[in-house]
């Protein structure tokens, strides 16, 4: 079976963008009028065979009908504007969501908040500072990890869920869980978003009972267990058969399309399969939901930056957010909001420093 891939390229921004698009030499990414494009690259798959070009839109009209109407169909998504779905969230602007680890355990901060007192603080900290998502977890899933009981992990975020919305009313919640019971407990107690790093598949029934509510999921990618998804991750092509997984898991698992697509970087991924993700990342634009992305403090910074590594690796995780921000990603998982706050206001405000 021959299928097609289309992912927006050639990147323009600010008012030049802006003057494109109204020119109609370039499209808008996302419905976005400061950020433009006017090429596109192609990915073709037949079996193992793959191969890209890349084209100027004023092509399109040469390609073959059935490759011109799959293109076209994308560039329909690619172009939209996103819906607003999740609670007090503008899809059009980048939203940070920092992290809050109530485990003792995780990689980077586990320990340091998992206790009521210093949970609230934090929370407290990270939205003065920028975040407008709060995701809390009870469970570490960092490499090696293994499964956590569940009665467990829901004491440890219980206090925290049962007094969040009385005390942040303008706050997105989102549970990171992969456990069906605490998801509807966590609904339960106001949350707004669902973050399962196992796609919904941890638990088979995951998905059925959250379709009986009107609630925003995280459809997000993992190959293997976090126990074992580092061991040796293999993909016959990296960024496709992740495209392939969104697609279908969109089509034919959730009933409603209050989607937000997280590849899962460092979820069964080496570096290489990292890199390729995030510098090809634009292509998941062609599915029509918005894009989030964790990267902050993960292993493939010290992996690139070697000697030059440093305990929190705020500048590996900006200079990642960034290259992402260029390219419409629209959420940011992150543990150092108000670093990453600064540094997408002074990137955005160089790019629009023209404007009149």
């Amino acid at each position: 079976m021959l299928k097609y891939y289309t992912r927006a390229c050639n990147f323009y921004y600010g008012k030049y963008a802006y003057s494109l698009i109204k020119k109609k030499r370039a499209l808008p990414l996302c419905g976005n009028k400061y950020i433009a494009f006017d090429n596109l690259e192609i990915f073709t798959r037949k079996k193992k065979k793959i191969s890209s070009r890349v084209i100027h839109l004023k092509k399109i009209s040469k390609l073959k009908n059935k490759e011109k109407n799959k293109i076209r169909n994308d560039l329909k998504k690619i172009t939209s504007k996103r819906k607003n779905f999740l609670y007090k969230i503008n899809f059009s602007y980048p939203s940070i969501m920092g992290i809050l680890n109530m485990t003792p355990d995780s990689f980077s901060d586990g320990g340091k908040f998992n206790k009521g007192r210093e949970a609230s603080k934090h929370i407290t900290k990270m939205i003065k500072d920028g975040a407008s998502i709060i995701d809390v977890g009870g469970e570490s899933t960092r490499p090696g990890s293994k499964t956590v009981e569940e009665n467990i992990e829901w004491m440890r975020l219980k206090n925290v869920l049962k007094k969040f919305k009385k005390r942040y009313k303008k706050i997105a919640l989102s549970i990171d869980t992969r456990k069906t019971k605490i998801m509807l407990n966590s609904i339960k107690y106001g949350a707004d978003l669902i973050n399962d790093v196992s796609g919904f598949s941890f638990e088979k029934n995951s998905l059925i009972n959250l379709n009986k509510f009107n609630i925003a999921k995280v459809l997000h990618h993992m190959q293997g267990t976090p126990n074992t998804m580092q061991l040796n991750p293999k993909y016959e092509n990296v960024l496709l058969d992740i495209y392939d997984f969104f697609e279908e898991s969109i089509k034919n698992k959730f009933k409603d399309k209050k989607i937000i697509l997280d590849p899962g970087i460092g979820f069964g991924k080496n570096l290489k399969h990292n890199l390729t993700l995030i510098s090809n990342i634009s292509l998941f634009h062609s599915l029509g939901f918005p894009i989030l992305i964790g990267t902050s403090r993960k292993r493939f910074i010290n992996q690139i930056s070697g000697l030059y590594d440093s305990n929190e690796r705020i500048g590996g995780t900006l200079a990642s957010v960034l290259f992402l921000l260029s390219q419409g990603v629209q959420i940011f998982r992150v543990h150092n909001v108000k670093e990453v706050k600064q540094g997408i206001l002074v990137f955005e405000k160089i790019l629009k420093i023209n404007e009149k």
